[in-house]
């Protein structure tokens, strides 16, 4: 029996707008779809850690580089440590991001901004990605979700979301126990704890195959970092797909509708 297409791509909150190569991968996707028909589905990675997936560069009139901006974080152990989906913002940091942007948005999208009130920097995103007509017939999975989860596979190289100075935060798993990376060769080691599948995220090299094990997705478009380090081995029911070429690729993408 011949199976509905599910065209896949993948990529955490890159930005409050976002960045144009997450802006192509989408219109690669609705590109296939046009020649086969079936789903899209945006793997949404926002179990991830690292704030400056977060950065948003966008240029300003009479300025030759694009400005880099980002969100404002409650605390320091969230902005190092917490997932995505748990730093939680400030709550004046949007209204004094919408002051400073007012000289490069136009009023509709200015509206838009200031008419997103996620508290968190996860849910923000993809706010205002909905916001622009980003996810349009758009089935998104997020990998924060407990249910998503629970469903995935069992893998071992993993990071896993346990408490720490009243916060949630994103442990590594090592052969020794659970570990927060402080920078360069240091590392915090964190009292054992037992834990449930539903707070393990993946790592780098075993995204593709915890993915691949909820989504099911029978094509997948890679942008060129990831088709760098994909070990498309693990997913041979996958035929993969670079995505469509843009320029200022790391800029964010400020037209609409997408």
């Amino acid at each position: 029996m011949a199976t509905s297409p599910i065209i896949a791509f993948g990529q955490q909150p890159c930005g409050f707008f976002p960045r144009r190569f997450l802006v192509a991968k989408i219109f690669t996707a609705r590109r296939l779809q046009q020649e086969l028909g079936g789903e899209i589905v945006f793997f949404y990675h926002d179990a991830d850690h690292d704030p400056r997936e977060t950065q948003t560069q966008i240029r300003f009139p009479g300025e030759a580089e694009a400005r880099v901006l980002n969100f404002k974080f409650v605390n320091k152990t969230q902005r190092k440590y917490s997932p995505l989906a748990s730093k939680r913002i400030p709550a004046d940091w949007a209204e004094n991001m919408a002051r400073q942007l007012g000289p490069v948005l136009d009023a509709k999208t200015l509206a838009w901004f200031r008419a997103v009130k996620a508290d968190n920097v996860a849910d923000f995103c993809l706010d205002m990605y909905r916001a622009m007509g980003m996810l349009e017939g758009v089935r998104v999975v997020r990998s924060s979700d407990p249910e998503v989860r629970k469903a995935a596979c069992a893998i071992d190289d993993c990071f896993v979301d346990v408490p720490y100075e009243g916060e949630t935060v994103r442990a590594r798993l090592a052969e020794d126990g659970l570990k927060l990376h402080r920078g360069g060769n240091a590392w915090l080691d964190l009292p054992p704890c037992d834990y449930r599948p539903e707070q393990i995220s993946p790592a780098r090299g075993t995204r593709l195959r915890w993915m691949q094990s909820v989504l099911n997705c029978t094509h997948y478009i890679a942008g060129a970092g990831e088709q760098a380090y994909l070990n498309t081995a693990e997913a041979p029911g996958i035929t993969f797909v670079a995505r469509d070429e843009i320029d200022r690729s790391h800029e964010a993408y400020l037209e609409y509708p997408i």
